[in-house]
């Protein structure tokens, strides 16, 4: 094969989405078509290009595709001259198809590239607290292939061999087959009271991990997963190395309403705490009805002393009608710049701007207090159309000239939120974020008033502050949990102060 690869076959690692490597995700940003398998998680398949053709040809399709008609699939993209990125859960090359799709390529003549990934059965334990070596543990390492399918057959290995081995044995089975393996164990030797654990999803925040033994596995398998089992002498180390299912909001399913191009910073801040954080978007951002004074300050942006950017979407509007017009970056030398919160002070960075003022908290007295020197200055304040003008009217008083532009609008977003709907119907969530007021109007319009006190009645309602917590009771949805300071980190800590009571 000569030229560059046009494929590349990736392994997206066990189930967090971070756990992909850094070489997989640059492939994915650059993608034209990404062929994925269905126990990808969602959220990778969002750093591909919005252009990319996505196609699912796991179990969740509607027409499952054979593995011949999938390897040719990803040929016949690459044919077309596209740059493929066949996304596959764990690593393409451990109990996978990743070689017999790699192999159909080189018969084809198409270039590609093998992208290794975090196998589960490495991971999952990892994240257990059980590392699948150990030097007093033996030193072997003996992962068998199980089978998914509903089959109360063990695997075709010899058993007697490896139940003499001192070492570890990990296999990803079905819950029919997995009681099977036990009793094979057993048979030929095992002691029926050895340590056994069963891992449920793998990595994830919804990972459940069951310490039992070969002769009870049978009684702690759940029929409806598929799960990692660990024999050996380092399923023992868990009760000392358990780390992952220890963080302080672990195994809490929490919503983020925040709109999705600012809601990263949220999101992964509850996942570092544990939590499995529920992306339902009701806002999203559109350009203002009349941009006209959002194009005339950007125009004349080198004659303010200060501006003042509200949030990261402030940033990014701001700076497209700046760019797109007459002006440059040059045109902000000498003018100060206030970003509120640090995923505005991190979007400024990103187009190589340092903010001279990034106050973490949005309150408005602690906002004026730090712009001192605003005694007639000249302060341009970008914010989204429903946001309320009282920064502006406490610098107005303190003596400032003040241009208030509406340089975004929030919009309900095209998504439903009926999944999220259906559990809080069902009692599944534990917590629901509201960062803006704007959220929460848009959740009480979306479901109905009555309706919207009754679902938040069940569950812990989160406000980044109070003047979200106000829009909220005004409604008559009731808040428990408002941070001392109005960030991202202060919600989450709060969450976690709330959840520890």
């Amino acid at each position: 094969m000569i030229g560059a690869p046009r494929v590349y076959i990736v392994g997206a690692g066990p189930g967090d989405p971070s756990l992909i490597s850094l070489r997989g995700y640059r492939y994915l940003q650059r993608a034209d078509v990404v062929i994925y398998d269905h126990r990808v998680q969602a959220r990778l398949l969002r750093w591909a290009p919005p252009s990319a053709e996505r196609i699912d040809v796991g179990r969740s399709s509607a027409k499952p595709l054979e593995q011949d008609a999938v390897a040719l699939l990803v040929a016949e993209k690459a044919r077309e001259g596209r740059m493929v990125v066949r996304l596959k859960w764990g690593d393409p090359f451990v109990f996978d198809t990743g070689g017999k799709e790699a192999l159909l390529l080189a018969e084809h003549g198409i270039p590609f590239e093998i992208i290794p990934g975090i196998p589960a059965a490495i991971a999952a334990p990892a994240y257990a607290g059980i590392p699948v070596t150990y030097p007093a543990a033996g030193d072997t390492l003996v992962i068998i292939r199980g089978a998914e399918t509903p089959t109360t057959d063990p695997p075709d290995v010899d058993w007697a061999a490896l139940a003499k081995m001192d070492g570890s044995i990990v296999c990803y089975s079905g819950p029919r087959q997995l009681p099977a393996i036990a009793k094979a164990l057993i048979a030929h030797g095992r002691a029926a009271d050895e340590t056994a654990v069963l891992i449920r999803n793998g990595t994830l925040a919804t990972q459940q991990t069951t310490v039992t033994t070969l002769g009870a596995l049978a009684e702690a398998v759940d029929e409806r997963r598929t799960s990692l089992l660990i024999v050996g002498a380092v399923a023992d180390l868990r009760e000392h190395l358990q780390w992952f299912d220890r963080r302080p909001l672990f195994g809490k399913r929490i919503v983020v309403t925040r709109p999705r191009d600012q809601a990263r910073e949220l999101v992964e801040r509850l996942e570092e705490a544990g939590a499995e954080a529920i992306e339902a978007p009701l806002v999203t951002s559109e350009p203002p009805e009349d941009d006209t004074m959002l194009i005339e300050a950007a125009a004349r942006a080198g004659s303010f002393d200060w501006i003042i950017f509200t949030s990261a979407t402030a940033v990014e509007s701001f700076l497209r009608v700046l760019l797109d017009g007459q002006g440059d970056i040059r045109t902000l030398k000498g003018v100060q710049l206030c970003a509120i919160g640090p995923s505005t002070d991190e979007r400024l960075a990103a187009f190589g701007i340092r903010a001279d003022l990034a106050p973490a908290e949005f309150g408005v007295s602690v906002i004026a207090d730090a712009l001192e020197g605003t005694t007639e200055a000249r302060v341009l304040i970008l914010r989204a159309d429903q946001a309320r003008d009282v920064l502006a009217g406490e610098l107005q008083a303190r003596g400032a000239e003040v241009t208030d532009v509406i340089a975004y609008r929030a919009v309900p977003a095209v998504e439903t939120g009926q999944d999220v709907y259906r559990m809080l119907l069902e009692g599944k969530v534990d917590a629901v974020t509201f960062t803006s007021a704007a959220t929460v109007r848009q959740f009480v319009e979306l479901v109905g008033r009555d309706q919207a006190i009754d679902l938040l009645g069940t569950t812990t309602v989160a406000a980044i502050g109070p003047v979200t917590a106000e829009a909220a009771n005004q409604l008559g949805v009731p808040v428990q949990v408002v941070p001392h300071r109005y960030t991202v980190d202060g919600l989450v800590d709060a969450l976690i102060a709330h959840f520890a009571e």
